[in-house]
């Protein structure tokens, strides 16, 4: 095999869900779905001092809710949520790990106001860990994750490119029907 035969494989397998099935389904979000709570009690990105879960992350004027171990199943989350966790903890916190971003985690972190804004983090985030893995060629996909990945330290920057794939493709797809379920409910209520 050539030099970028399995780098320019693991790009094109979200860049292929990325184009065909899951930004484009993005597009026009509006506020109203980025916040809408199908049920109550879901975990949000919200107001600072507004949010209801044990803890509230973020350093601007929105958190992020979560908490620090969970008992029983989580919250629903909402699709700012949702966007909140791809975009950090997915995203960002890998991309200043392995790619020379910023350093960011949940906390540091500031979440988006809007839906336009969540859109524009996403994509920058994207962008960045693309250009990141392509950077690696074959021989930085077999190299160690190293300690920024804890457990994983040993496997290699591929294990880890998959598993982000994988992560990317789940909960943007969850995002894209929760934005179906939103549209649905509010057609039904019309």
């Amino acid at each position: 095999m050539t030099d970028q035969t399995w780098n320019s494989l693991l790009r094109e397998q979200i860049a292929w869900h990325w184009t065909n099935q899951l930004r484009d389904r993005l597009d026009g979000l509006t506020d109203d779905e980025y916040f809408w709570e199908p049920v109550p009690g879901c975990w949000s990105v919200r107001p600072r001092g507004t949010g209801a879960a044990p803890v509230q992350a973020g350093s601007g004027v929105m958190t992020i809710d979560f908490a620090m171990q969970e008992s029983g199943p989580p919250p629903l989350t909402t699709i700012a949520w949702r966007l909140g966790h791809v975009i950090v903890g997915v995203l960002a916190v890998r991309n200043a790990a392995h790619f020379g971003r910023t350093p960011t985690d949940y906390r540091s972190f500031e979440y988006a106001a809007t839906a336009t804004e969540a859109l524009a983090q996403l994509d920058a985030e994207y962008a960045t860990w693309m250009a990141g893995v392509e950077s690696l060629g074959e021989t930085g996909l077999a190299r160690p994750c190293g300690e920024a990945e804890g457990p994983y330290a040993e496997h290699p920057l591929a294990a880890l490119v998959l598993h982000i794939n994988r992560e990317m493709i789940h909960h943007l797809a969850e995002v894209c029907l929760l934005r179906d379920l939103h549209q649905q409910t509010r057609r039904e209520a019309s």
